[in-house]
């Protein structure tokens, strides 16, 4: 008796109240291709997730884990290669501003901008696979320790570059369709989103496959 007097209170207060949704196409307040998105991302987030924590327990496991990086070029390398896909990042917060305030063809140059960081980073990230193999890194096997190091580093590295380059096409697209207005802010928001969780990723990647390999000496 007294729980449904206390409701009955609550209800006079206000403090349940109804739905502001009524039936449309954004159930959590968001529109359908954020969420679509966001749904994306953590999907993916579960599978880079899952190939980092293999790494990592395979990594700390195996006593003769190579130390293939050397500081130069190796590291260096790895590092221009953060800096200029973190760069890109910021790139694309400044397209995803300048669509917002409706000017489409500076949205359109700073996507251009990500761009060609994306295909820098991919260029960078080829160089340094074609110097691997050349010194002997294959797939299931490599000159200095566990052979597995070759197929868990081509993996986690290879599908990150994979995700760059998907980006870089996806985001010729966004550019194109916001210049001729067939895009809207919010796709070049979701798009945002994409490169800002491809550049987050690797910031997971360069620490764990690439410092904590490092030769020094």
């Amino acid at each position: 008796m007294a729980s449904q007097e206390a409701i009955g209170a609550n209800l006079n207060k206000g403090h349940i109240q109804e739905s502001a949704w009524g039936g449309g196409v954004s159930p959590f307040a968001v529109g359908s291709k954020k969420l679509g998105m966001w749904l994306f991302i953590v999907s993916d987030a579960i599978t880079f997730s899952t190939l980092l924590v293999c790494y990592t327990y395979v990594r700390v496991a195996s006593e003769a884990w190579p130390w293939p990086f050397a500081l130069w070029p190796s590291i260096a390398n790895a590092s221009l290669m953060t800096v200029v896909l973190l760069s890109s990042s910021l790139t694309m917060v400044l397209g995803v501003r300048a669509s917002s305030a409706g000017d489409r063809w500076q949205a359109a140059r700073w996507i251009l901008a990500t761009m060609i960081g994306g295909i820098g980073f991919i260029l960078l990230h080829a160089h340094e696979w074609a110097g691997l193999i050349r010194e002997g890194v294959r797939l299931f096997y490599n000159p200095w320790g566990v052979p597995l190091f070759g197929g868990a580093f081509f993996l986690l590295t290879g599908l990150h570059m994979t995700h760059v380059a998907a980006g870089v096409l996806y985001l010729g697209v966004i550019a194109t369709g916001t210049v001729r207005g067939k895009f809207t802010p919010e796709d070049v928001e979701v798009s945002g989103l994409y490169w800002h969780f491809v550049d987050l990723v690797w910031m997971f990647i360069f620490p764990l496959v690439y410092l904590l390999s490092a030769r020094i000496g």
